[in-house]
């Protein structure tokens, strides 16, 4: 680790209660030195779906040795596995929910640690409350140094939720489906440039609406389209509107089944 590591914290918790407060306590307690970096507390209140998305779109923007720390835990005080994923060259520490699913589903070599060493959890553990108790002391120790292997034993079959990989259907056709609406109510797909062939001919079928474009930039109005297709940041194709909610106009959401014809 570096001597100044990096710890991001992603959560549902907001920011007017205690909760967020507490888990960077928890931490710079036990390594003073670290830096810690807000990556969200808005996610949509127990969305595992959503903080899976926003974890795969934001990490590889950060450098090597980042630990982040994910909390949407709806079922915390249950069976539910506490767990830390390495993953290339960064960290993930957080329930065994889903919420790592798709970090473990672009890499098949990540190794995936059930956290049991009670040494590492501040004390006593509340059940409702892992995040500070359990999540939080643990990425303070990996920032130390504390090798995986003290954490817990190394398992298979960590829980996953929906894979990102469209199917291809017998008719020529691929079916995706909206992984995830933005706040400015794009539409993104589970489309990735392996899934179009070419820009050309393009058709998307998303609540039995055709669309034909696919632009370059927003504010491209080249061929008058209300709604067009673009690539975005995150790497999947999105549906969007310009200066407007595709969502709104679509009634889209989350889930919604989406033909590449």
């Amino acid at each position: 680790m570096s001597p100044d590591p990096l710890i991001t914290l992603l959560t549902d918790f907001g920011t007017s209660d205690y909760f967020v407060g507490a888990l960077k306590g928890v931490i710079l307690a036990t390594n003073p030195k670290a830096q810690i970096l807000d990556l969200t507390h808005d996610i949509r209140p127990h969305d595992v779906e959503e903080a899976a998305f926003t974890l795969l779109a934001a990490s590889d923007s950060f450098p090597a040795g980042t630990i982040h720390v994910a909390v949407v835990d709806p079922g915390v005080g249950s069976s539910r596995r506490p767990i830390a994923v390495f993953s290339g060259d960064q960290a993930f520490v957080g329930p065994d929910n889903g919420l790592f699913s798709y970090i473990l589903e672009r890499n098949d070599e990540a190794k995936v640690f059930h956290l049991t060493n009670e040494r590492y959890f501040r004390q006593p553990v509340s059940s409702t409350f892992h995040g500070r108790d359990i999540f939080a002391p643990v990425a303070a120790a990996l920032s130390l140094g504390i090798g995986p292997e003290k954490l817990g034993e190394e398992i298979t079959g960590a829980c996953r939720l929906r894979p990102l990989t469209p199917e291809r259907m017998k008719n020529g056709r691929v079916r995706g489906r909206v992984i995830h609406i933005d706040r400015f109510g794009n539409c993104i797909t589970n489309f990735t440039p392996a899934d179009v062939t070419t820009n050309r001919g393009i058709r998307l079928v998303i609540r039995g609406k055709a669309i034909r474009s696919i632009r370059q930039f927003f504010a491209d109005d080249h061929d008058r389209q209300k709604i067009f297709a673009i690539w975005g940041s995150a790497g999947f194709l999105e549906i969007a509107a310009k200066n407007t909610s595709a969502a709104k106009i679509l009634k889209a959401k989350r889930g919604d089944r989406v033909i590449i014809t």
